[in-house]
């Protein structure tokens, strides 16, 4: 009785759910993962988040879709990746792959104490993490400006200072993946995030400083990257 009033709630939001993805919610709520998916926090081509609850706590959900994602994209950064070695081209194995990546991320970040949401499961596609927001889903540095930039920027410093330090560099910061939470940076999607190892770990880096920086010099504040780079790697 229950899956079948969770797959009529879902026909609600279209066509967002494979037959896959859609057996494995309702695993997932049989375990107790989550009871209770609440609505579409955004639903694009590559992955959908809702929000759910357990319990009466929130929580998010983040889907990657089957069949619209990019895996070509993913097996490109997946195979300079050292952790995962034996990744070959099977589309389904290469998302799957992708989403427990940007679980181990958020799993080794949180342990470092970067402000990450924190994860709670992966089951193939699908992650359950840490919903971070109070009445609504907390916004995006794009879409929500801080009120002091410069020390919201020294915020964004010390937590890029400690995913170094932990090993890791995101590979694709910039103000649509940091949530502005009570005037807090939180970094998110963390799929793309890499180890030190990798070739391109510092072509990223630098990547993430340019784009940091790029946003911030339009709200006034003074940004060296090179400055900003030896103290995130020293």
């Amino acid at each position: 009785m229950a899956r079948r009033r969770w797959k009529e709630e879902w026909k609600t939001w279209g066509d967002v759910f494979d037959s896959f993805t859609e057996n494995n919610l309702v695993k997932l709520a049989g375990r107790e993962y989550f009871d209770e998916l609440l609505s579409p926090i955004s639903i694009g081509k590559e992955a959908n988040i809702f929000s759910a609850s357990l319990h009466g706590e929130r929580r998010i959900i983040k889907i990657y879709r089957l069949s619209t994602c990019d895996f070509n994209r993913m097996y490109d950064y997946l195979k300079f990746d050292p952790r995962f070695p034996a990744i070959n081209k099977s589309h389904r194995k290469v998302i799957f792959s992708w989403a427990r990546r940007e679980f181990r991320n958020l799993m080794k970040a949180r342990e470092a104490g970067v402000r990450v949401p924190t994860p709670f499961h992966c089951f193939y596609n699908i992650l359950i993490i840490e919903y971070i927001g109070d009445d609504k889903p907390a916004p995006r540095l794009k879409d929500y400006y801080p009120a002091d930039p410069g020390k919201f920027l020294k915020e964004i410093i010390k937590q890029m200072r400690l995913l170094h330090k932990a090993g890791l560099v995101h590979g694709d910061l910039s103000a649509y993946n940091i949530l502005n939470f009570n005037e807090r940076p939180v970094i998110i999607d963390m799929s793309q995030s890499t180890t030190l190892e990798n070739t391109f770990a510092k072509e990223y880096l630098d990547r993430d400083i340019k784009n940091v920086c790029s946003f911030f010099k339009k709200l006034g504040v003074k940004c060296d990257e090179e400055k900003i780079k030896k103290k995130i790697t020293g």
